[in-house]
Order: C-alpha cells, then structure tokens, then sequence
C-alpha cells in the first residue's frame, strides 16, 4: 500500500529508551564501536543483557514516588509513561486529548508476573493488585490516563513484531479517517531470570563474552548469540505531512509466516519477503538506501532474514545494518527502536554501520 504525500503520515516525534539512554545520547552512541551490553547477575547466574543506563532507570523510578498507584507498577509501564511524556512535548501535543494510543509488548508485566508468582508458589497467595498490574492491556491504558487521552486504546502481543503493528494500526486509523493523531510502540523489560531461562532452553542466549557478546548480523558465526534488552520506543503519528515532519511512511507491509513448527521459519524468509514486497510496491527499489534488519543475533534468524533481502533486491542490495549488537533484542518494542535508528540516520544523513 503506497501513501501519498498528499495522504500521507508523518512521524512527527520518535524517541526511544534503551541501553543506550535517550535520543540525546542515541546518535553519539550509535556512530562508535562499543557496544551497550553488561554483566547482568540473575541471583543463579550471570548474563549479559541490554540495561538501561543508572540515571535514565533513576528518573524512571522516580515516578513510583509520584502517584501510589504508580509504585505497583511493573518497569514496562513506567518507561512507557516516562516516554510518553517526552513524546507529547516534542510533538506538541501538550494539553490536547484527541490521540489514540497503542502501545504492545511481547511478554507484558514480565517483572512483576515473576515476583508474584513466587509469591503464590510460597503462600498460596498475592497480592490484591496482582490481575490489574500484569495484564498486557495496562500499558495503554496507563499511558492513557497519565496523558489524559480520550482517545482509542489498543494494547497486543505479537512477539518481536508488536511494535511494527502497533505503528501499522496507527497508520490504519490515520488512512481511515477514525483519529488525527496516534501514538504507537512498544515497551520491554525482559531480563528476568524465567525469561532468560526461556531464551536459554530454546539454545539461542549468547554464551559468549568480549568483544562482543552479541553477533547480530554476523552471518559467520559459529553459535546462536542473542541477549535480551530493556527498552521501550514510540512514535507520535499525524495524518498529513508538513515542514514538521521528521519523515514519512511511505509504505507497508505484513504477513504471516507458515509454522511447521512452534519456533520454526522459512530458511528463505517468506514471511519477510512478501511484508518487504508489500511496503516497496509502487516504489522504485533503487530509490531504497538502507535496512534496518532485524538480525536477532540467532544463526538461523540472521541467516534467514539476509536470504529473505537477497531474493528481493537481487544483487543491488541496499546497505544494511541493525542495532541488537549494541542494545540487545528488547523483543515487543525491538521494531521501533528499528526504526527510531532509521530516523536517526535521516535527520544526520549518516548511515550507522554494524
């Protein structure tokens, strides 16, 4: 589906928070060749894993002492509040209430789901607040209530890809003419020790150690090296395009992969291959310069996601790189950190190599 500028919708604020801090920091971040991950001790182990930076997490929990109902919050909500805050300023939208909202994660309130059912695994018990504070929906809503929208509130779960879909629903509505304004992203705090025992048992958590812990897009490598990462990224949207517009989307696409098996996928990319073919149709492939990847920093998914770009741009491959070599995989919210870098790279025109 191709959008015209006539039509079109702009982004007109991006921000995200990550191992990295914020977009103050994001830039200067990106362009060395450090990465962002550190020793993370899970009380049985030690991981290496994407941690948000001490004073960035310090004015994140500071927002427990604000409202009581704030303190029972899980992490993936207050980041996502914090940048919701941040979001509406640069936007402009300060003291206007007419926004939808959607804001998705993969694994939800996964801190705070840990906690009490360990809780309920001793006591037989939990907390009163205990449904309300984990459900996926809450991140929206809460979101919602601290920005005063009246708008529509979506909240999903569609595991590495929620936050493209929730940026996808936020353009649906736009084109629709059902809202002027979304908001749209995801939220993530995954290093956890259950979570990290799932990624463990699935055998694709890094095991490795300096230079670099995760080899995301390093298509030689011997062994799966994915790291999680705590994350949140989001998106002001508006229909139309205007002298504000820090860029707009052109296209998009989606599909769905066809599973033989629960984790399994295309050594092709087929999935990915008919999503790309979506957003470029009507476009001139030339005219693409780069590719934010995925790039999980798994053996297959790497490998998979660079057939998938081969088979559809032939041998004039844009430049391609990706961020999970320096932040981790912040899974729900991983696709607008994605593009939140890709909008980085615009405004510096300056592409960010891996």
């Amino acid at each position: 589906m191709n959008l015209s500028e006539e039509l079109g919708v702009s982004i007109k604020a991006i921000d995200s928070v990550s191992a990295l801090g914020t977009a103050d920091q994001c830039w200067k971040s990106f362009c060395d060749e450090a990465h962002r991950l550190s020793p993370k001790d899970l009380s049985d182990q030690v991981v290496w894993a994407g941690i948000i930076p001490d004073k960035l997490s310090d004015e994140i929990q500071a927002l427990r002492q604000q409202q009581v109902a704030y303190s029972k919050l899980d992490n993936t909500v207050l980041q996502a509040i914090w940048l919701g805050r941040q979001l509406i300023r640069d936007a402009g939208w300060e003291g206007m209430h007419d926004f939808g909202i959607n804001i998705g994660s993969s694994r939800g309130a996964t801190s705070l789901f840990e906690k009490y059912h360990e809780e309920y695994l001793s006591n037989k018990s939990v907390p009163n607040l205990t449904s309300p504070t984990t459900t996926l929906g809450n991140i929206s809503s809460w979101v919602a209530q601290d920005l005063s929208s009246q708008g529509p509130e979506i909240s999903h779960s569609i595991t590495c890809s929620t936050s493209l879909h929730a940026l996808l629903n936020g353009v649906a509505w736009l084109k629709a003419g059902l809202a002027d304004r979304f908001l749209v992203g995801g939220s993530e705090a995954p290093v956890t020790p259950f979570t990290v025992a799932q990624m463990q048992a699935l055998k694709i958590y890094s095991r490795g150690g300096e230079p670099y812990p995760c080899r995301a897009l390093d298509l030689r490598k011997r062994n799966n090296g994915m790291v999680l990462g705590e994350g949140s990224a989001m998106a002001c949207l508006e229909k139309g395009v205007d002298q504000n517009s820090l860029a707009i989307i052109r296209g998009i696409g989606y599909a769905t992969e066809s599973l033989d098996h629960p984790v399994s996928f295309s050594a092709q990319g087929d999935c990915l291959q008919r999503s790309m073919a979506m957003a470029c149709e009507g476009l001139d492939k030339d005219d693409i310069d780069a590719i934010v990847m995925h790039a999980p920093g798994t053996i297959k998914g790497d490998k998979s996601e660079y057939s998938a770009i081969q088979h559809l741009f032939r041998d004039k491959l844009p430049a391609l790189t990706a961020n999970k070599w320096k932040i981790g995989h912040t899974l729900g919210a991983s696709g607008m950190l994605s593009v939140h870098m890709a909008v980085l790279m615009l405004q510096n025109q300056s592409f960010i190599d891996v």
